[in-house]
């Protein structure tokens, strides 16, 4: 007797020190101490352990782990334990496939709600919301917040999505069921996509009510949704009512990226300043807040200098977004030569939105050169877009080549390619 208590103590201890491993994202670290345990002949593993050895393989991309995992659950009868099958569904949903997931979650007897909601949140994960949709209105089981948190996450991370996402929002409401920290961050996805300012006040006013306002995570994204609205005043008014200590990495980029789309440079580099004085280290996101407030001001050396001390000073990997704002503010600025010498020495493959900035500051300038090398290389990119053949055709225009002008048409109607008509759109509120 006193064996066994003494080595249940020890498991108790080590699955203590296996969850922090996990918690902390020390997932290879967490899979060593999982494999010494199952070494052990010490004591019997239980079932609290094999969930964070599977939410570890499915982090570190262990499929072969996992399945080996899935087998020892199998024998041990603990399968029918939902938080091990809801774990097992998640690894294979990230490890393996989205079908190999919903084969193992049909093979299980008992389901409850934590079980139904994995394989639903499987599914959005992948993109599949319809799929996920679809599972919840065959649930044997009462759905629970976590149920709608997931297919309002999954239709907020859909490009025409938004609205659905509003709707099934207030089916939550109208089910009783109470919304909570995970709602509210899917749910301001959906409100900055439908530029719903109105809502977003309705969510912080929610957040506020419930308890939910002090949480960081929460009040950076209020200061983004605020700011992508065209709320400064409120973005600014939530930041500075998180603590110092709370203002992290995210909080600080939101502020500086409010600033810069509203065209206050002089601010957003202000607040990039402060930050720095702060000590808090910025990412990539942050770089590029800051160069898109260079962008818009035409601080053209300014922007090359923070693109340098981006990789120099803080080890940050420069992407192809934060080439395309140091060439437009180039372009804009007329030294189409230093743009062009820009995206030839990009590490990455220079994308259309960089060829397109360059392309618009020909037209302006009236650089046909590189206009004809920025035109074609979208044409390669984007064959099927009308607006770089009409640029093009216009740039050669305004300097009399009228016949390669027509030529860009006639190459447009032969690949088929047509423009749309203008369009625009506009929000009713009941």
């Amino acid at each position: 007797m006193g064996s066994y208590s003494s080595n249940y103590r020890r498991l108790v201890s080590y699955t203590k020190i296996l969850a922090s491993h996990v918690n902390h994202g020390r997932h290879l670290d967490a899979l060593s101490l999982f494999h010494y345990l199952h070494a052990s002949s010490a004591a019997a593993l239980d079932a609290f352990v094999f969930p964070l050895a599977l939410k570890s393989c499915a982090a570190a991309h262990r499929p072969l782990l996992g399945a080996a995992i899935h087998a020892l659950v199998t024998k041990l009868s603990f399968v029918s334990n939902p938080f091990v099958a809801c774990a097992l569904v998640d690894m294979y949903g990230k490890c393996v496939s989205v079908s190999s997931a919903r084969q193992l979650f049909d093979e299980i007897s008992k389901r409850n709600v934590v079980v139904w909601n994995a394989m639903i949140s499987t599914y959005t994960h992948a993109g599949r919301v319809a799929d996920a949709l679809g599972l919840s209105e065959v649930m044997d089981v009462e759905p629970n917040a976590s149920t709608f948190n997931a297919i309002i996450s999954g239709f907020s991370g859909l490009e025409d999505g938004s609205f659905k996402a509003l709707s099934f929002y207030r089916r939550m409401g109208e089910a009783g069921l109470k919304q909570n920290l995970i709602t509210l961050l899917a749910l301001l996805r959906a409100c900055v996509d439908l530029a719903a300012l109105n809502l977003i006040k309705e969510i912080h006013g929610y957040a506020i009510r419930n308890g939910i306002d002090p949480h960081p995570h929460l009040m950076s994204c209020l200061v983004e949704a605020y700011g992508r609205c065209g709320c400064i005043v409120n973005a600014q008014c939530v930041f500075e009512s998180i603590s110092t200590s709370e203002r992290d990495v995210v909080a600080w980029s939101s502020l500086i990226s409010a600033y810069a789309l509203h065209g206050d440079a002089a601010t957003a580099l202000e607040t990039f300043k402060q930050m720095e004085m702060e000590k808090v280290q910025p990412d990539g996101i942050t770089f590029l807040g800051v160069l898109k407030a260079c962008s818009h001001a035409g601080l053209a050396d300014e922007a090359l200098g923070y693109l340098g001390r981006m990789c120099i000073d803080y080890g940050v990997e420069a992407t192809s977004d934060h080439y395309s704002c140091v060439v437009d503010v180039l372009s804009r600025a007329g030294r189409l030569n230093e743009a062009y010498e820009v995206i030839n020495g990009m590490p990455v493959r220079a994308t259309a939105k960089t060829w397109g900035a360059l392309l618009g500051a020909c037209r302006t300038y009236g650089e046909v050169e590189l206009a004809e090398i920025a035109g074609r290389a979208l044409f390669e990119l984007e064959p099927d877009n009308p607006a770089n053949y009409v640029l093009l055709a216009r740039i050669y225009a305004s300097v009399g080549r009228h016949e390669e002008a027509q030529r860009m048409r006639r190459e447009m109607n032969e690949r088929g390619v047509k423009s749309a008509p203008g369009s625009s759109w506009v929000v009713y509120q009941v």
